[in-house]
């Protein structure tokens, strides 16, 4: 079972930037897919972003675009999300996940972190 935790959350100003890591427990197979999911009070989890393990481009949520960034550094099994131009609609508890499929829909993926909280003020 892949053990998941993210960090890097915290409170910034709109406008600001904030980078997200998730480390993962053991090294992603290589059909594992890595996703970044938010959640925000009231509201159900949305998609914010995907990549594959090995190679492949990046998948956004088109209210992301341009303005977040998904990476991954393979030797140390990390997956990060660089979020600038943030916008106070960004907040939300973002959460990392690991699958098999190349979609969107979180009941795709199997394993998931705790979440970490991003408040951006307006």
């Amino acid at each position: 079972q892949v053990r998941l935790v993210e960090s890097g959350g915290g409170s910034v100003q709109a406008g600001g930037s904030l980078r997200l890591s998730c480390a993962a427990s053991e090294r992603p197979t290589s059909k594992t897919v890595l996703a970044w999911f938010r959640q925000a009070p009231g509201r159900e989890r949305e998609f914010v972003a995907l990549i594959r393990w090995h190679g492949g481009s990046a998948f956004y949520a088109d209210s992301v675009k341009g303005r977040f960034t998904v990476s991954r550094n393979n030797p140390e099994n990390m997956l990060y999300l660089q979020m600038s131009s943030l916008k106070a609609e960004d907040t939300a508890v973002y959460y990392c996940a690991v699958g098999s499929q190349y979609e969107s829909n979180p009941r795709a993926y199997d394993y998931w972190g705790q979440g970490t909280q991003v408040t951006v003020a307006s």
